[in-house]
């Protein structure tokens, strides 16, 4: 399998998130006109049109709430503590509601939430009523400002990943995070090895473990045995990629390692957050990473969560 192959379909770049972007003029910021002089007083808007179309065009997936023609228009951005029925539709071209998508790893859209200091993560799966009207139930615990990120194929157009900000008024306690390779959660316990290279692809294999036995019935959840998010530090730049191999292809075994390829664009620190299911149980591990691969001598663990009825479904 090729490296192009063992990237999500949905989501196989980086998404540089700026802070509070909602629509696309917010989150590239205004783009100077190189017009000169004479084409102003003509009032020729072509070079800018062209400008702006090809800066959208550059960015990378999940930076901007339209692109291509699609856009993500939640019918809210300020949401409340405690648990939300969050609804949203995705205009096409023609800025009518988009009612088919193709299937992509077992949905028509996933939907990553992620509060920008990077707690609460939820990989989600809105369903969608027949005027293309998205609801999801969505628990937030905690104020603050929410990513949201849908990754979507649209019937006969390309995979496209968009993203949205979030409010939820109240006390905001941001939280911190210790570089870490070892993550435990209900029990288990999940390790990472390799190293984020900018630029590079690079391999990163997560073991799991339980009890301090190998876990080697890993069960499929969304057609692989894991998934996993890479979110920068500082601005939430998104990649979400899958494992080597599949289930079922006759050579992918079901743990207790997961093998995955995925390469970052710059140096930073990264924190990841891998999805696997066992014993029936969707669970989310939670790493924090540096590109060059430091680590405390001792670090400490850090502790995932298990599904709750609301962040896998």
């Amino acid at each position: 399998m090729n490296t192009a192959t063992k990237l999500s379909a949905y989501g196989v770049a980086l998404a540089l998130v700026a802070g509070g972007a909602w629509a696309v003029g917010s989150a590239v910021g205004p783009i100077k006109s190189e017009a000169t002089n004479e084409g102003a007083a003509h009032g020729d808007t072509h070079s800018d049109t062209v400008a702006e179309t090809q800066q959208v065009a550059d960015l990378p997936a999940g930076l901007a709430s339209s692109r291509g023609g699609y856009t993500l228009a939640p019918t809210s951005t300020t949401l409340t503590t405690g648990t939300n029925t969050f609804t949203f539709r995705i205009t096409g071209p023609d800025d009518k509601p988009v009612t088919r998508f193709d299937v992509e790893h077992e949905k028509r859209l996933h939907l990553i939430v992620v509060r920008r200091d990077t707690a609460g993560f939820q990989h989600v799966h809105p369903e969608m009523d027949a005027d293309g009207t998205w609801s999801v139930p969505l628990t937030l615990p905690r104020a603050g400002s929410y990513r949201a990120f849908a990754d979507f194929a649209p019937t006969g157009g390309e995979a496209t990943t968009l993203g949205v900000d979030l409010s939820v008024p109240g006390d905001y306690q941001p939280s911190d995070y210790q570089p870490s390779r070892v993550a435990t959660v209900d029990g288990y316990e999940v390790k990472l090895e390799g190293d984020l290279v900018p630029g590079k692809t690079a391999e990163l294999d997560l073991t799991v473990s339980k009890d301090g036995q190998p876990v080697t019935d890993l069960q499929p959840y969304l057609g692989a045995y894991g998934h996993l998010v890479a979110l920068r530090v500082g601005d939430l730049a998104y990649l979400h990629v899958h494992p080597d191999g599949e289930p079922g292809d006759g050579e992918t075994k079901p743990g207790p390692t997961v093998t995955f390829f995925a390469e970052v664009p710059s140096a930073g620190a990264y924190r990841l957050f891998l999805d696997f299911q066992h014993g029936g149980t969707v669970r989310t591990a939670e790493f924090t990473l540096a590109t060059d691969g430091h680590v405390p001598a001792q670090p400490a663990p850090t502790t995932g969560h298990a599904d709750d009825g609301h962040g896998h479904n």
